[in-house]
């Protein structure tokens, strides 16, 4: 028994640091302080003016309710801590969801934004006065960040200053795509600005439409991955209904189990996802 122990801890804790474990390129993101990770997520998620220590609280309050409702009904401390983690990751799961549901609302509005640019060139704006228009004429969920980049460049003048205002405000990789192009042509100058908003239509449409491609192959196998972690804690919540079936699991040995059912689900999910994604991530780098 104590061998088997061992050998899952093991194992969860390499599936662990196989799944946490990134490419050289992103060491530099991951030298972030977690406070500056945390409100890039809130961004993405459309909360850019919800502090991250909102959600630290949000995250400790659920947590404490769940651990309590959990140790007043099983009468186990160590089943009552694993669904107070359960529960404090919640808040940040939903958030990550959001932020999800957020991307795909943009991705089908991106070239939308990008044809009122070009029909706003065509008329002839200058590229501030078209990105401004964006803001009265463009997509719903877009109108507020351009309408305040409009008001920005009004009031300060500085173009690339209330560009990058605007490229934090939206906290898309779309959008910073075309931000940066903007930007350059801005600062190039030339006669092809039309030409470029039109191409650059073009890839994001088709970018678009392979990540949903994408996503939808890799569907299955995220949700089957969501499925097999959520079993064994829907059985262990069952269990604590009844005392005398979680007594096993308010010993040292039961904690450790608990414990290594954790590391190993969290392991196995981040694993699972990454492979899902692997797809995504080479198309990326070609």
């Amino acid at each position: 028994m104590g061998a088997l122990v061992g050998l899952l801890a093991g194992l969860g804790g390499l599936l662990i640091w196989r799944s946490l474990a990134g490419p050289r390129s992103r060491a530099p993101a991951a030298t972030r302080s977690l406070h500056d990770r945390v409100a890039e997520l809130l961004s993405q998620a459309g909360y850019p003016g919800l502090p991250p220590s909102r959600l630290y609280a949000l995250s400790a309050l659920a947590g404490g309710v769940v651990g309590g409702a959990a140790a007043a009904v099983s009468r186990a401390a160590s089943v009552a801590v694993a669904f107070g983690l359960l529960a404090a990751w919640g808040p940040v799961a939903l958030v990550r969801a959001r932020r999800r549901a957020r991307s795909v609302e943009l991705r089908a509005v991106w070239p939308d934004v990008v044809d009122n640019l070009v029909s706003g060139i065509r008329a002839g704006l200058s590229l501030p006065e078209a990105l401004a228009a964006v803001g009265v004429r463009g997509p719903d969920p877009l109108r507020p960040a351009f309408a305040a980049f409009g008001e920005d460049f009004r009031v300060t003048g500085r173009f690339g200053d209330s560009l990058d205002r605007l490229k934090a405000t939206l906290a898309d990789p779309v959008a910073d795509r075309i931000v940066e192009a903007l930007r350059m042509a801005r600062e190039v100058g030339g006669t092809d600005l039309g030409r470029l908003l039109r191409t650059l239509g073009a890839f994001i449409r088709e970018d678009a439409r392979t990540r949903s491609e994408l996503e939808t192959r890799q569907g299955w196998t995220v949700s089957a991955a969501r499925l097999a972690v959520a079993a064994p804690w829907v059985m262990l919540g069952l269990l604590s209904l009844r005392p005398q079936g979680v007594a096993a699991y308010d010993t040292a040995a039961g904690t450790l189990v608990l414990a290594t059912g954790g590391a190993v689900s969290l392991g196995a999910y981040r694993l699972m996802i990454r492979i899902a994604r692997l797809p995504e991530d080479r198309r990326v780098l070609r």
